[in-house]
């Protein structure tokens, strides 16, 4: 690794360190003997705060464990997760819990809103299930961001797909995590809806000063992203710094 690629990554923990997420030797294999398979091979990448980060690479690359090992919803076989300065290995599962519900957000590609609560109720949800009570400057200021001031009163039943990601996108910035994880947020969105819920997701590093990581297969989203990690075969191969579409789009199919 050259001068330059080495400080990059040295800011890119110091950063992460700060407010946004790092692995070491990152390893996780599924089953054993004859029957294992090693979905990752020592991966170390860091999500630097405040940044937005795309993660890409072909079917079975290895995303989206990445991403459930970073957020502390799979143990690794081997290796370090760091959210914030917090080394998820050394927690007990009752302080991994907590570390998830307090400073981790999720945005999936399935909305996973509860039909019978009002978005307002579906976006303070995490806090009302911890027993706390939202900052309300903070929620008026996502609210506002997301434009959903004329519909918390609604159900999911009467909110559009593109309405019911911006409050699920709410839910997971309410609580002021550390960092946002989003899986395919687009991927059941016609193509204008997914445009804005990219934006949102830009928006919310640029005017709110979150950390997000996204797993994504579309070039055009990992365009809005500040950079992309490019996976293959449970191994990086490749990070890119100011992407766009026809960039990504190459690097994909040299890996395909």
């Amino acid at each position: 690794m050259g001068n330059a690629a080495e400080a990059r990554r040295t800011n890119n923990e110091a950063d992460a360190a700060k407010g946004g997420a790092r692995t070491e030797r990152l390893t996780k294999v599924y089953g054993s003997g004859d029957m294992a398979v090693r979905a990752l091979d020592e991966v170390s990448v860091a999500f630097p705060a405040g940044r937005f980060t795309a993660i890409m690479g072909p079917s079975g690359a290895g995303k989206s464990t990445l991403m459930h090992c970073v957020a502390g919803l799979e143990s690794a076989t081997s290796g370090k997760v760091w959210v914030g300065d917090q080394e998820l290995g050394s927690l007990s599962d009752r302080r991994l819990t907590r570390l998830r519900r307090e400073r981790i957000g999720f945005v999936f590609q399935a909305f996973n809103l509860l039909p019978t609560l009002t978005a307002k109720d579906n976006i303070v949800l995490p806090m009302t299930l911890a027993g706390t009570n939202p900052d309300r400057e903070w929620l008026d200021t996502v609210v506002r961001v997301l434009r959903l001031g004329q519909r918390l009163s609604h159900k999911p039943s009467e909110l559009s797909g593109g309405q019911q990601q911006r409050v699920a996108l709410a839910r997971a910035l309410v609580t002021r995590p550390q960092i946002v994880f989003a899986d395919e947020p687009t991927g059941n969105l016609d193509s204008r809806t997914g445009a804005e819920v990219l934006a949102l997701l830009r928006g919310a590093v640029d005017d709110l000063g979150q950390t997000v990581a996204m797993v994504t297969h579309d070039p055009v989203a990992a365009g809005y992203a500040d950079a992309v990690v490019f996976l293959a075969d449970g191994r990086i191969v490749d990070v890119m710094d100011a992407p766009t579409a026809d960039r990504v789009l190459d690097r994909m199919r040299d890996l395909s």
